[in-house]
């Protein structure tokens, strides 16, 4: 492009220039439009027949517009229509198929029909009948909430169902427990008709129950079952079952204590051990009577451990909601219980008991209603034991010391729930051993006593040696626990003892102190050994030795006195004045001047040793036990020393000026005699 500069001037004509072509363009395009009007008529025709064509086409439209809209609306309806049918077909095979189910769920299949109204309860038919049992409850349960549908509740076919289902469960519990409760009876009759169970002469049994229980556990899951479908029932078949076994066990332990109190060999041994008429050593070579706590040993071993096992396999097989049992064959008071034919006692399936749960409310219930049960199971097999301990007790009562001790052993080990009646019956048959040692305690006591009745008695009483020989045989046979029972007995006997010592003592009390002092020193002489190792029978030692010594110091004062009495008399005037006397204006008194001393130490110091003479032969003349003599002497200058001495401490006080022999001098003169 051509550039060009110019002024002012330039541009106005040069915009003139513009406006002249733009006129002359202009008038060029209105030519040229002028001469192209035919061909926009033309356009203009064919624009005109165009817009017809639309508007015959904008009417067509319309029309079918019209009819597709009625298409539609008729397709909309079909599709309804069809959309419906197939939910309504959808909704038949489903509410067929719910139908078919429920049909099923109440039809009750020919074979379990037959079974649960008619079927055999023979060990071969159990399956079966176990079966039945299964199908019925899960019957039952399905036409429950919430197995069942709500909406089904209120069917008559299912009303109808359930009723006839209940009937079913009635007649079928009414069958079972017809034919147990008749099983049981059976089975005990069977055992109790041969007499090859039971204990015979010359041969202990031991019971065996393994082929009891092995048919038992047969009906075991019957028993479940029978829980299952009504409770109620098994009241009566554990009645049953306790009624016909507890003949069988109390058969088993009357037969089994008869033969071994035949069997055992013991000599009797006597019950009178402290009477006063008897000769002082009629009891030390009793004799030996370990055989009979042996037996009793033996009645629990066999029987305790057995009746253990009856209440934890009842307690299993009759489907007691209790807390875990002692197993049947495990351990009992630290030994295997033996009966190893109930090893396999949990294959009873308790734990798979449907409603079964540890509530500690429902716990305690059961287990009261077990603990009532094993009362109906075990009652009156005690009084096989309690003849064993009086059996026992009229050989040797002093066994019922070695039979508490084995009995609280035994009652230590029971701890498990099933064995509550069996820790019943031990405590009884410890109150029992107990009882008949106190009527032993209280007879010797009574021995004892009589001896009160007695014309006057010197020397060592007969009982007190022989308590002596009583607890040293007491001593051998303490076991375990029976430690407490033997001292108890010891406090008895010992403060019977001493009481009748003093109430004889008192009938002539002029030789009181001489027979208390032998008496308590035959005690103690007696049982030093023993006191050195049982601290009860030590406490009594020890009181016997104060008693010992309070009667030697009044005897040997009295033989002071009889002696001597001018001269202590005399000292014991000077000392009571002394407290309200000075000591200068004593020998001033009326009786205690000086000469009334001289006259006091010639008349008891004068031929003094004819006095020390006959002091001793009055110490050694009313004293039976000679052993006693040195050691009382010995007290008796030791007493007479003391004194002496007092007395010349006195003297050398109050009259200074006055002589008398010296305490050596006196002391010179006791040890020469």
């Amino acid at each position: 492009m051509c550039s060009y500069v110019i002024g002012n001037g330039e541009a106005e004509e040069f915009s003139e220039r513009l406006k002249r072509e733009l006129q002359a363009l202009e008038a060029a395009n209105v030519h040229a439009i002028l001469e192209s009007e035919p061909m926009i008529e033309e356009v203009l025709q064919g624009l005109d027949t165009a817009m017809s064509c639309v508007e015959d086409m904008d009417e067509w439209l319309g029309i079918f517009n019209v009819k597709l809209r009625h298409m539609r609306e008729d397709i909309e309806s079909i599709e309804t229509r069809n959309n419906n049918l197939e939910m309504q077909s959808v909704n038949n095979k489903a509410l067929i198929e719910e139908l078919d189910k429920l049909v099923e769920r109440l039809r009750v299949p020919s074979e379990y029909a037959a079974c649960l109204t008619g079927g055999s309860f023979d060990e071969a038919r159990m399956i079966q009948n176990v079966e039945a049992c299964e199908w019925l409850t899960g019957a039952l349960r399905g036409l429950e909430g919430p197995y069942l549908d709500p909406a089904y509740a209120n069917m008559r076919a299912v009303k109808e169902k359930r009723a006839e289902l209940e009937k079913l469960k009635s007649t079928f519990v009414r069958r079972a427990s017809e034919f147990l409760r008749n099983y049981f009876a059976s089975l005990v009759d069977f055992m109790i008709s041969d007499k090859s169970y039971f204990s015979q002469r010359g041969q202990l049994k031991r019971p065996d129950h393994a082929d009891l229980r092995y048919k038992c556990r047969t009906y075991a899951r019957l028993l479940q079952h029978l829980k299952s479908l009504d409770k109620n029932c098994l009241g009566s078949l554990r009645k049953a079952y306790c009624s016909s076994l507890n003949l069988l066990l109390r058969r088993e332990a009357r037969e089994f204590a008869n033969e071994l109190r035949a069997s055992t060999k013991a000599s009797r041994n006597p019950t009178v051990w402290l009477e006063g008429s008897t000769g002082s050593g009629q009891n030390v070579n009793a004799a030996d009577t370990s055989t009979v706590s042996e037996a009793y040993a033996k009645m629990l071993t066999i029987f305790i451990p057995l009746l253990v096992d009856e209440s934890s396999f009842f307690a299993h097989f009759m489907c007691f909601e209790v807390p875990t049992l002692v197993p049947p064959g495990g351990i009992v008071n630290g030994n295997k219980t033996g009966y190893d034919d109930d090893a396999n006692d949990d294959d009873l399936g308790i734990m798979d008991i449907d409603d079964n749960d540890s509530k500690p409310g429902k716990s305690s219930v059961e287990l009261a209603a077990l603990n009532e049960s094993l009362q109906d199971l075990l009652d009156g097999i005690q009084e096989d034991f309690y003849a064993v301990v009086d059996w026992a007790y009229k050989i040797d009562p002093l066994r019922c010391i070695s039979m508490h001790g084995i009995t609280e052993r035994y009652l230590s080990g029971q701890k498990a729930d099933a064995a509550g009646f069996v820790r019943l019956l031990l405590g009884h048959l410890e109150s029992r051993i107990s009882m008949q040692f106190s009527r032993f305690v209280d007879e010797a006591c009574h021995q004892i006593e009589r001896n009160e009745r007695n014309v006057r008695q010197m020397g060592v009483l007969s009982y007190i040696p022989r308590f002596a020989t009583l607890a040293t045989r007491m001593e051998q046979y303490i076991q375990g626990q029976s430690r407490d029972l033997v001292d108890q007995a010891y406090t008895k006997f010992v403060s019977i003892m001493f009481a009748t010592l003093e109430k004889i003592a008192q009938t002539d009390p002029k030789y009181a102190d001489i027979f208390l002092l032998e008496n308590y020193a035959a005690f103690q002489n007696s049982l030093y050994d023993l006191a050195n190792v049982v601290p009860t029978l030590a406490k009594f030692y020890h009181q016997a030795s104060e008693a010992y010594e309070q009667a030697c110091t009044r005897h040997i004062s009295m033989i002071i006195y009889y002696q001597f009495e001018r001269l202590f008399q005399f000292g014991k005037r000077i000392e009571d004045l002394m407290f309200t006397v000075a000591s200068e204006e004593i020998p001033f008194q009326l009786g205690l001047s000086k000469m009334d001393l001289r006259k006091v130490l010639k008349s008891s110091l004068s031929g003094v040793d004819k006095s020390i003479a006959a002091m001793y032969k009055k110490l050694q003349k009313n004293l039976t036990s000679e052993e006693l003599l040195p050691s009382l002497w010995d007290k008796c200058k030791k007493e007479f020393l003391d004194k002496y001495e007092n007395f010349a401490q006195l003297v050398a006080k109050i009259y200074p000026t006055e002589t008398m022999p010296t305490v050596a001098e006196m002391r010179d003169l006791l040890a020469s005699m």
